[in-house]
């Protein structure tokens, strides 16, 4: 067998191993790989008609069709080389994709397309020292009225109408609800709105870095309600209660655990008790890119967070060996690899992840870290997917 061959894995096998997984049964690991709709675009015969990020930002049908482009990706051409599954669904669930603007951009942020790139924001007025207190002039508790979340719901009305008995590929397409529940975190969307700034404001300005935080919370708690209000209680629920945070990578754990730990503690106490989200005794899961590994610790142990998933660099075994073998971790071959690297790098380098020490336990899931860059050749999919079939195994007792 070559790095480009493995084992054909059936939806059904895949199926019995993620459930296997849920219930501590499972005798491999199981792997995914996280897309969005960025690895199509940039293909033209996926994306004949050339839409931009702009266009599906502001077209109801160039996002609906781009988005069941990226559907019809995952299932014919990452499911080769993952537990995704391969067979066509009987409906085509499609969501409104707002990527990591929707809080900033809620705020009074401009919503900007860099060429070849996925949507970012600019700092809003109030990155200026000068104005920053003009932040709090936002009306949170009637979030869907702001500007942003006012087209972002007619965007998603015009969806719906054109999915109205529309067909992709023989098979009927559905809107689901608008369901951003989650957040980037309050050190993440700080420095969204205040741009670096927003980091001398934690050590110069901790009183108004503070406020800033408590408000971007507070701005979560209201747009989980409205959004649930907005879609009579019918919202896509997670299977954890799940928050981001990159920035506090540049934080150290004394920092964290003094200026942030309280707002992401009430972050997931929202979560908790709302109603909105996931059941109420969830696990608490944290996405953090980037080397932020020495804050997992103390994460797990003063907030309770048992799911990470992790960026890169990230050594694997070191982190399960200071987490325990209870804490669920997702990650792998770091992205620049699997865009720049060769099948034998890639087989190499996912082989290392798996024979670390990072598979005590059982709770490991492997994926790409972190979210699958455009052109990836497929050939190191298939290292990847062809490492963890051979090194992923548990002994069977």
């Amino acid at each position: 067998m070559t790095l480009l061959e493995h084992p054909i894995i059936s939806d059904q096998e895949k199926a019995a191993l993620w459930r296997a997984y849920r219930e501590g049964r499972h005798t491999r690991v199981p792997m995914f790989i996280k897309t969005n709709v960025r690895v199509v675009m940039v293909l033209p015969d996926w994306n004949p008609d050339g839409y931009t990020f702009e266009d599906c930002y502001h077209d109801p049908k160039a996002h609906l069709k781009m988005e069941l482009q990226h559907l019809l990706f995952n299932r014919t051409v990452i499911s080769k080389h993952s537990d995704w599954p391969h067979e066509l669904p009987e409906v085509w669930e499609v969501q409104l994709y707002l990527h990591n603007t929707y809080e900033a951009a809620a705020f009074g942020a401009e919503v900007c397309f860099p060429p070849g790139q996925v949507p970012t924001t600019e700092p809003p007025p109030f990155a200026d020292d000068d104005r920053r207190n003009e932040v709090f002039d936002v009306d949170l508790e009637h979030p869907l009225e702001t500007p942003y979340w006012k087209h972002q719901m007619r965007m998603w009305r015009d969806m719906k109408k054109l999915a109205e008995g529309m067909t992709f590929e023989g098979r009927p397409v559905k809107l689901l609800p608008v369901s951003y529940l989650g957040t980037d975190g309050p050190v993440t969307i700080g420095c969204n709105l205040r741009g670096p700034s927003f980091l001398m404001d934690l050590l110069a300005e901790p009183e108004y870095a503070q406020k800033l935080m408590a408000f971007v919370v507070d701005a979560l708690a209201h747009r989980r309600r409205a959004l649930a209000e907005a879609f009579d209680g019918d919202v896509v629920r997670p299977p954890h209660h799940h928050i981001a945070d990159d920035a506090c990578a540049m934080l150290g754990v004394e920092q964290w655990r003094t200026m942030v730990k309280p707002h992401h503690e009430r972050l997931y106490r929202i979560q908790e008790t709302d109603g909105c989200g996931a059941a109420p005794d969830s696990e608490r899961a944290l996405h953090m890119c980037g080397n932020a590994t020495h804050l997992f610790p103390a994460m797990h142990e003063e907030i309770n967070i048992t799911v990470f998933d992790t960026g890169f660099p990230v050594d694997h075994g070191g982190l399960r060996r200071k987490l325990g073998q209870d804490v669920m971790i997702q990650g792998g071959p770091q992205v620049p690899l699997l865009l720049k690297g060769s099948p034998e790098q890639v087989f190499e380098r996912t082989r290392e992840i798996l024979q670390s020490g990072i598979m005590a336990g059982k709770r490991f899931v492997m994926r790409e870290a972190h979210n699958l860059p455009p052109l990836v050749p497929e050939e190191n999919l298939a290292a990847m997917y062809a490492a963890a079939l051979e090194f992923g195994q548990y002994e069977v007792c």
